[in-house]
């Protein structure tokens, strides 16, 4: 580290991580405060802001709460106390919680009214429409609710995290005595209720207006919504599993019942009575209150907003196109890829680039093909009805050898893993959880095929999970290719992970835990060398997020050398750019729109031979040291120029992105006169689109 890094303190030179993610979701909600995006699609961003909100306090607040419980005094990289960033976070959270209630109630639900589509209230209903709901509610509802009362008999009941509940204060006419009670609103009903002309209703509304239905012969005093957020991390000591399958199963079940709240969402005007009882019993201090206009749950407004077909309150509509390497092989049938991977690789960009004629149509392909007699595959995440799971079903039916590193701790993703495992494993697909203490996040598929010059390999790495659901709306890059060194090197990954060997040499990629950072760093100080040098030098990076202290640190001294670094971060970015004497030769950009930007790309000027790169790794201490995750360089100069022209599209100064300076995200969304600048993805639609007929 040089001399002007050691003269810092030891951690004023990092962002805090948990501020930087909150300033993330901040960008989230300014897409639902855009007047220039269509009305539906703002309601979306505020169900993707509250999504967001969810899991950060499954994961991160909970992560919080756990280092204060146990005692932890020391300050995390930033230089925060842990009950001092606690109670910051819950500050700026709760600013951005106003923010998104005055946003929906103030601008989004008004002008869809203004445009037909309504979310109403019962107050609001006509007569017709009360009782066509009340013959829902005896026929469709009431069957399936069961109301939960607290009394010496009945204790307080556990209340699963992130559903919807009503809060119910009762008393019995006879005895004078007041009972809580508590109902779960049903997850397996639509959650708006569709009246038809445009109009919805919540459905807790419909039940909370029907409670004496529910407690007949007591008098109903009040009732609210109410909502809870616990702790879902999930943790499994692996060390002392002899199943991990087993072991992980054993642990979602007690995290059903066993996690702390880290959070109470409540109505607004909640009864103070209600709001006792609910804090006391769930054992959650007033700080970790949010009270919210109703209807609680916002993530609600991703389902709502698939029901209404309205295409001009809504994205124009965008069909992915097949990539020209491959539509060029493409007759009545569909393309050969294997054909078309024989004499050069294939860059894919999606969503632009269609997942299901590429990637998807490249294990199919290899599940059908005669000629191929083995498939491996690391599946960290896919979609519900899986077309590439089913192809890896019908490739070990027919009798190939198949392997399929499933990750079965991936976040959230637990229980449908698990049963892909399973399915698969009655297949006869050899199935396994990769290494112990650490998850298979790197997306890679190979393919073993006999052609008559002998034994060929093909392979797939990505940056995206094989998900044929979140590809088309996820931005992501991949590599098809047949390169023997590349497929070597895949190869060797797939033994690792199956096997026993302690493989950390290879040719064309770097691998976490052992490479990823190491091989990056060395990267940066290559460029150092080359700009001291006079040579050509330059650092472009993409990731979701960058909090690694030790690349910082890198980037920082490259900065102080006067290196040029672009980082194009979606997410949170412990780097502070632009600070005298340290980072001034750094620009950090963020850009958000309909597609989530997924992609993780690496560019390095190299004296006018850039070294070009993508792969499955942010840049997170999880990600480099305790995950698998692979990362390939590009030797086609037209794919590495392809790369080297997103970078220049993200960074040119008439394109819309949010830009950070020090701590603090600006929007730049016009120029100095006033012009509306670029949307970079709209302008890749564009180009992609126009695109057909060319060819590598």
């Amino acid at each position: 580290m040089s001399d002007t890094l050691v003269d810092q303190q030891p951690r004023t030179r990092f962002a805090d991580r948990e501020l930087s993610w909150l300033a993330f979701n901040q960008r989230v909600l300014d897409l639902a405060r855009d007047a220039s995006v269509p009305l539906l699609e703002r309601a979306r961003y505020l169900a993707i802001f509250s999504s967001n909100l969810d899991e950060y306090f499954q994961v991160r607040v909970a992560g919080l709460k756990r280092r204060i419980e146990a005692g932890v005094a020391l300050p995390g990289a930033s230089g925060v106390l842990p009950r001092d960033l606690h109670e910051l976070v819950l500050r700026r959270v709760r600013g951005l919680v106003a923010t998104q209630s005055e946003t929906l109630t103030e601008d989004v639900l008004p002008g869809l009214a203004t445009e037909g589509v309504h979310v109403v209230a019962w107050g609001e209903l006509t007569v017709t429409e009360r009782d066509r709901l009340a013959t829902l509610f005896t026929e469709r509802i009431y069957p399936i609710l069961t109301p939960l009362a607290v009394d010496p008999a009945h204790p307080f009941p556990y209340v699963s995290g992130l559903s919807v509940n009503l809060a119910v204060l009762l008393r019995n006419p006879a005895t004078g005595g007041r009972q809580f009670a508590r109902i779960k609103v049903p997850t397996n009903l639509d959650r708006f209720v569709d009246l038809g002309g445009g109009r919805f209703i919540a459905l807790e509304e419909i039940v909370g207006n029907q409670l004496s239905e529910l407690f007949s012969g007591m008098e109903l005093l009040s009732w609210s919504t109410f909502r809870v957020t616990r702790n879902s991390d999930v943790e499994v000591e692996e060390d002392d599993a002899e199943n991990l399958l087993h072991a992980l199963e054993k642990q979602l079940m007690r995290a059903r019942t066993g996690r702390p709240p880290v959070r109470l969402e409540v109505a607004r005007g909640i009864p103070a009575e209600l709001l006792d009882v609910l804090t006391q019993r769930l054992d959650i201090s007033a700080r970790e209150v949010f009270e919210v206009p109703a209807p609680l749950d916002l993530t609600a407004l991703t389902s709502l907003v698939a029901r209404v077909d309205r295409e001009d309150l809504s994205f124009s509509s965008f069909l992915p196109q097949t990539h020209p390497d491959l539509a060029s092989v493409e007759t009545a049938q569909p393309a050969d890829l294997f054909a078309a991977l024989h004499d050069h690789d294939v860059l894919l960009h999606h969503p632009y680039d269609s997942f299901a004629t590429s990637v998807q149509r490249f294990v199919e392909q290899a599940a059908a093909d005669p000629a191929v007699l083995a498939i491996k595959q690391t599946l960290y995440r896919t979609s519900g009805d899986s077309p590439l799971v089913d192809a890896l079903v019908d490739a070990a039916e027919a009798g190939k050898q198949v392997l399929v590193v499933v990750e079965i701790k991936a976040r959230f993703d637990e229980h449908a893993n698990i049963a892909w495992a399973r399915k698969l494993e009655r297949a006869g697909c050899h199935v396994v959880y990769g290494l112990v203490g650490l998850k298979t996040h790197a997306k890679l598929c190979l393919v073993v095929r006999d052609e008559p010059d002998g034994l060929r390999r093909y392979v797939h790495i990505g940056t995206g999970n094989y998900n044929p659901t979140t590809a088309r709306t996820y931005e992501d890059v991949g590599l098809l290719t047949a390169d023997p060194v590349v497929t070597e090197d895949i190869a060797r990954v797939f033994n690792h992970l199956s096997g026993i060997t302690q493989e950390v040499n290879y040719r064309r990629i770097l691998v976490a835990p052992h490479g990823v950072r190491r091989g990056l760093a060395e990267r940066i100080e290559t460029e150092i060398e080359h700009h001291r040098a006079g040579r050509p030098a330059g650092i472009r990076m993409k990731v979701n997020a960058i909090v690694d202290e030790t690349v910082i640190d890198a980037l920082y001294r490259a900065s102080q050398a006067g290196v040029p670094v672009d980082l194009w971060v979606r997410g949170m970015c412990a780097l502070r750019p632009g600070v005298p004497g340290l980072s001034e030769t750094i620009r950090v950009r963020s850009i958000l729109g309909r597609f989530l930007e997924h992609s993780r790309l690496f560019w390095f000027a190299n004296d006018g031979e850039p070294f070009v790169a993508l792969g499955s790794s942010d840049l997170m201490h999880r990600n480099l040291d305790r995950r698998v995750e692979v990362v390939v360089s590009l030797t086609n100069r037209r794919h590495s120029a392809q790369i080297e022209r997103l970078f220049d599209l993200a960074f040119a100064e008439d394109t819309a992105c949010w830009e950070l300076d020090d701590t603090r995200w600006t929007r730049r969304t016009s120029d100095a006169e006033g012009v509306r600048l670029r949307d970079l993805q709209e302008h890749l639609i564009a180009t992609f689109a126009g695109r057909r007929g060319e060819t590598r």
